[in-house]
């Protein structure tokens, strides 16, 4: 490695940290999951970088044997918890099944494989190595491509910089296994693909992090913010919902539509007053958008009706449990502030409504009615929770419709009890 190819790598390796201690200060200022994996992703970029362009072997030689196993086990490895913290990121075992199988068993298989790899004879080492980290980045981008696909806006994104680590990957590689000659030039543009690789990843993390955190604690900061501009609009939503319906008629997903009508409003304003309700809605957006994660939008149609697009579920059966908790998160206690000033819990009479998306995309007025009625009609059921029953066609409490098999229990699990419906007094 001459002295420019050094500086190039040096560089890049610079901004790859900078990025790296940035977010481990917000981990320290924040901890949270996400911050501790988007951590541990720019870590591996960093070591990845490190050990296979040469920084490494020219600052401080570990042995030619130890540097081998080094190399061999760092794209594996690395491409391997990308794909896990992508699976999560996306939010992919509540979207779409293979999609969360495919993403875990790269997430599982990866680190195996390149540990197998140190199995084979030295001068193939790398080249498997190689083949399994672009073969596993490569699925990646794919899956990626997929969730924006079903309408995920940041992953096109991410998917851009899943693009940009295949040639950094192939580039280092091949440098490793000293195929051909890299000039200055070559190895700056490979560096280049790292570098804005990793940035680009870790914007989107922090983006969507951000946008977590916001939600997370909407409830916290309900005091002077109008709820109505933390949600979308009315107009804004069925935007929303035609460019879902369109995208459904391209790939035949599922998705489901929720409706959530508050009743008796009224009453609660009594003792709370005109900033107490306000309160109450902005505390209960924040729950709703919590309960179905910040990837599905979540907008208010009318003063007492919030509604939910869930673009993509993995099988119908996922409705039955996807009412349920939203039903069972809202009717508990929300704190707001009173008339006196003083912090009280209110408890609301609500209906969820859950309305099937099928692959062949139905008008989205016609959508909308359906659910609000079904919404009204959960109002007189126990778990308020009411969707139509597909062998029937009559409204059935969730819990009781015909939606399909049930997703098998995981051993060890206690038996699922549903409660009888029972009519609201």
């Amino acid at each position: 490695m001459d002295a420019l190819a050094l500086v190039v790598w040096s560089m890049a390796l610079g901004a790859i940290g900078a990025v790296t201690l940035a977010r481990a200060g917000d981990l320290l200022a924040r901890p949270a999951a996400s911050r501790l994996r988007a951590v541990s992703y720019h870590l591996s970029v960093f070591l990845l970088v490190l050990v296979l362009s040469g920084v490494l072997a020219h600052a401080r030689p570990p042995g030619a044997a130890r540097l081998q196993a080094m190399q061999v086990l760092a794209g594996p490895l690395c491409v391997g918890l990308s794909s896990l913290w992508i699976s999560g990121w996306l939010r992919a075992a509540h979207r779409d099944r293979l999609m969360a199988i495919a993403l875990g068993a790269c997430a599982l298989l990866l680190p195996l494989l390149g540990l197998l790899a140190l199995l084979l004879p030295v001068e193939q080492q790398l080249p498997a190595a190689a083949a399994v980290s672009l073969l596993g980045g490569g699925l990646t981008l794919w899956l990626t491509l997929r969730g924006w696909l079903m309408g995920d806006r940041m992953a096109l994104a991410m998917a851009a910089g899943c693009l940009l680590t295949l040639p950094a990957i192939a580039g280092l590689y091949a440098m490793a296994m000293q195929l051909g000659d890299f000039d200055s030039r070559a190895q700056a543009l490979l560096a280049l693909c790292a570098a804005f690789s990793n940035g680009l990843t870790g914007l989107v993390l922090w983006r969507r992090d951000r946008h977590q955190w916001r939600t997370l604690h909407q409830g916290a900061q309900s005091g002077a913010i109008d709820p109505v501009t933390r949600l979308h609009s009315g107009a804004a939503l069925v935007r929303k919902l035609l460019r879902a319906q369109q995208r459904r008629r391209r790939t035949g997903r599922e998705g489901a539509l929720l409706a959530v009508i508050v009743f008796d409003v009224q009453r609660i304003a009594t003792h709370v007053g005109v900033a107490g309700v306000n309160d109450m809605w902005l505390a209960l957006a924040g729950r709703l958008q919590r309960r179905v994660g910040v990837v599905n939008p979540v907008g208010r149609y009318w003063d007492r009706c919030f509604v939910v697009l869930v673009e993509t579920i993995p099988a119908p059966a996922a409705l039955r449990t996807l009412g349920l908790r939203v039903a069972s998160s809202l009717r508990q206690p929300l704190e707001v502030i009173g008339l006196g000033g003083e912090r009280m819990q209110v408890h609301l009479d609500v209906g969820v409504g859950v309305v099937r998306l099928a692959g062949t995309a139905a008008e989205v007025e016609d959508v909308l009615d359906e659910a609000q009625e079904l919404a009204e009609a959960a109002r007189h059921m126990r778990s308020r929770a009411a969707i139509y029953d597909r062998s029937s066609g009559l409204v059935m409490p969730v819990e009781q419709a015909d939606l399909g098999p049930r997703r098998p229990r995981r051993p060890g699990a206690p038996p699922e009890v549903v409660a009888p419906p029972r009519a609201a007094s």
